[in-house]
C-alpha cells in the first residue's frame, strides 16, 4: 500500500492584549456631575454611553470639576477656577451655587486660554463658539457648564442624551461616576490615552486627560475618533 505523508498543518494561535484594544462597551446610562469644560474622561464616559444623568441636587464641593478646568499653559498643567457663592449654610446642592463677579474670571479665563492654545491647529476654527458662551454673565454655575456641554457635544460630534435628574440620585443603579472623576481621584490611571501632539509638548511632555479644550483644540474633528479610541 502506498504511503503518503501529509505534512503537518501548524495552527498559530496569537493572544493579543486586550489592554490597548479599543474600549467598545456602551453603557446604557450613566450619572455625572456638573462640570467646567469638563476632563477627557468625562467626554470619554459621554462617547461610550447612550444615556447620561446630570446631577445637579448633590452638595458642591471644592476643588472638583464643577467649577474648574485644567489646561495646557506655557508651564505646565494650568487650572482655571470659578469663583463661586456658596448660600450660608453648611451644605448647598450644586444647582444653587452661584458665580461671582467680583473678579473678572471671565476675561483672565479667556486669556490663559487664548495664550495655551492660539497657535494649536483648531483655536481659531472653534473660538468664536465658545467665547460667545463664556463671555455670558450667567447666574447660577450649572447653566453655564450645561450650556458649555452642549455646545462642546456638539463641537465634538458626540451623540448622547443628556438629561438634567429631578432630584438627588441616592444608591443608583447606573453606573455613577459623580466622585469618580475628580482632580483629587486617579481614574485616569484605567484609561491608556493615545499621544496626540500638544502646544508644549516639546517642553513638558505629553500630559493626558486635560480639559477636552485641549483635545478639541489640537485635534479637531478628530476629536471623536481620539475618545474611541481610549482603552482600558
Amino acid at each position: 500500500m502506498p504511503f503518503f505523508y501529509l505534512p503537518t498543518t501548524i495552527i498559530l494561535i496569537i493572544f493579543v492584549s486586550d489592554k490597548f484594544m479599543p474600549y467598545k462597551q456602551k453603557y446604557s446610562t450613566i450619572i455625572l456631575s456638573t462640570a467646567y469644560f469638563p476632563p477627557v474622561e468625562y467626554f470619554f464616559f459621554l462617547n461610550h454611553s447612550k444615556n447620561v444623568l446630570i446631577d445637579g441636587f448633590e452638595n458642591y464641593q471644592k476643588q472638583t470639576y464643577r467649577n474648574r478646568c485644567i489646561i495646557y499653559g506655557s508651564n505646565g498643567p494650568l487650572s482655571l477656577v470659578i469663583p463661586v457663592i456658596r448660600l450660608n449654610k453648611p451644605k448647598t446642592i450644586i444647582r444653587d451655587i452661584l458665580i461671582s463677579y467680583d473678579e473678572d474670571w471671565q476675561k483672565v479665563h479667556w486669556r490663559s486660554i487664548s495664550a495655551a492654545y492660539n497657535s494649536s491647529p483648531f483655536f481659531l476654527y472653534y473660538q468664536d463658539d465658545i467665547l460667545k458662551i463664556l463671555e455670558k454673565k450667567h447666574r447660577f454655575l450649572i447653566d453655564l457648564n450645561n450650556e458649555l456641554l452642549m455646545k462642546l457635544l456638539d463641537l465634538t460630534n458626540i451623540d448622547t442624551s443628556i438629561s438634567q435628574a429631578s432630584s438627588y440620585i441616592k444608591d443608583p443603579e447606573e453606573l455613577d461616576l459623580r466622585s469618580s472623576i475628580s482632580p483629587k481621584n486617579k481614574i485616569q490611571e484605567i484609561l491608556n490615552y493615545p499621544v496626540y501632539i500638544q502646544v508644549f509638548d516639546t517642553k513638558h511632555g505629553f500630559i493626558p486627560n486635560l480639559s477636552i479644550i485641549d483635545l478639541l483644540f489640537n485635534e479637531g474633528p478628530n476629536t471623536i475618533e481620539y475618545l474611541k479610541n481610549i482603552s482600558r
